[in-house]
Order: C-alpha cells, then structure tokens, then sequence
C-alpha cells in the first residue's frame, strides 16, 4: 500500500486550496501513478497552531512501478508545477503533497523518509487515511490506523469539508 498525503491552505492559479487539491490528484494520475483509493477532503487548522488560514487535507492510495525515491521526485514536481516555494518549515502553501508509507519498507535516510516521521500525531492525516486504509498497521510501530486515531491529541481542529454542489448534467 503507498499513500499519499495531500494539502492546500492557499488560494492558487488553480482556485480554492480544494482545487489545488483535486488539481494535484488529477496531475499525478498523469504521470504513471493511479489512485486506487481516496478519503473526503478534511478542513483543519494548521499545526502547529498559527494564524494561517486553515487547510484542505485528503489521502489517496496510489499504485506506482516508481521506487519511493522516484515517487517522491514526482510528488515534488507536482509541487514544483503548481506554482509550490519551499520556504521555512510548516509555512502556507498552495499545494503539499507527502509521502507516508510505501508498502511495508521503512526508509529513514536519503530523499524518502517512509514512513512519514510526523504522520501518527495529525489528525489531519490520520483521519483521512482511516478512510482510505482503515486495515493499514504502521511499519515501524505497529499501530494499527484506528490506534492512531485514539491517541490523536484533542486539541487539532479538523471537520469535514463541505461539499459543493453537484453540477447538473
């Protein structure tokens, strides 16, 4: 199982932080990695807590023959193509897209760090990935996806998105 974070809290050329969102799901379907699953778009505040606007947060599982190193070479060109700066850490962003586990291998040195070293602690990660791959155990520790959601601290605020409305056909 590879998953795949994905988040915006920033207006883009592309819209809305949702749109960026969905933007980055489509783009990466265009360069050889399927999305096989994924969760509802999550709004949550930004962690740590800031005064930024609030974020637009999904997981999508992916199929891939790209090695984590190349994936994540991808997911940051996604990045790099939608207009994404690095700056300083944990700074607003028009896209984000991250990498948190590929299969069972567990990577801690060189360009992929898998799995994600921060994933378990943010709810805005764990509860989407809940709905993606609620049968998922973390690699390293063994903690099952629903673990994770107990032991999410109370204090991160996280909703689901509202949906739009649906277009007539």
């Amino acid at each position: 199982m590879i998953l795949v974070a994905v988040g915006a809290n920033l207006p883009s050329r592309f819209g809305t932080p949702l749109d960026a969102c969905e933007s980055a799901v489509q783009a990466l379907e265009g360069r050889g990695i399927r999305i096989v699953a994924r969760s509802r778009w999550w709004e949550s505040a930004p962690v740590p807590v800031s005064d930024q606007p609030w974020y637009v947060n999904g997981v999508v599982a992916v199929e891939t023959v790209l090695s984590a190193a190349a994936l994540l070479a991808e997911l940051h060109a996604v990045e790099e193509a939608m207009g994404r700066v690095r700056t300083v850490p944990n700074a607003p962003r028009v896209i984000d897209l991250d990498l948190l586990a590929y299969d069972n291998q567990v990577l801690d040195s060189g360009p992929a760090l898998v799995p994600h070293p921060r994933m378990a602690g943010r709810a805005f990660v764990v509860l989407p990935l809940a709905e993606v791959a609620p049968g998922w155990r973390h690699p390293v520790t063994g903690q099952t996806v629903r673990a994770m959601v107990d032991a999410l601290p109370a204090d991160q605020e996280i909703r689901p998105a509202k949906e739009r409305p649906k277009e007539p056909d």
